[in-house]
């Protein structure tokens, strides 16, 4: 995935991943990369629809 500048860093999904609860559901996409997109949607303001291709479709980045 091509490195946005909205992108979280490590030590920040570290921080996110202790509060959230992370089971061991097998997922498609890793919940970084939902986040990471979801951040891109509210930084930029983008639509949806218009989502880079980079990330997952935005029907599963549509949390």
């Amino acid at each position: 995935m091509k490195n946005y500048s909205t992108n979280i860093s490590d030590n920040q999904w570290q921080f996110i991943k202790k509060t959230l609860n992370l089971n061991d559901r097998k997922r498609k996409y890793g919940l970084r990369t939902i986040w990471n997109a979801i951040m891109y949607l509210v930084k930029t303001g983008c639509q949806w629809r218009m989502l880079p291709n980079d990330f997952p479709k935005w029907e599963l980045v549509y949390y």
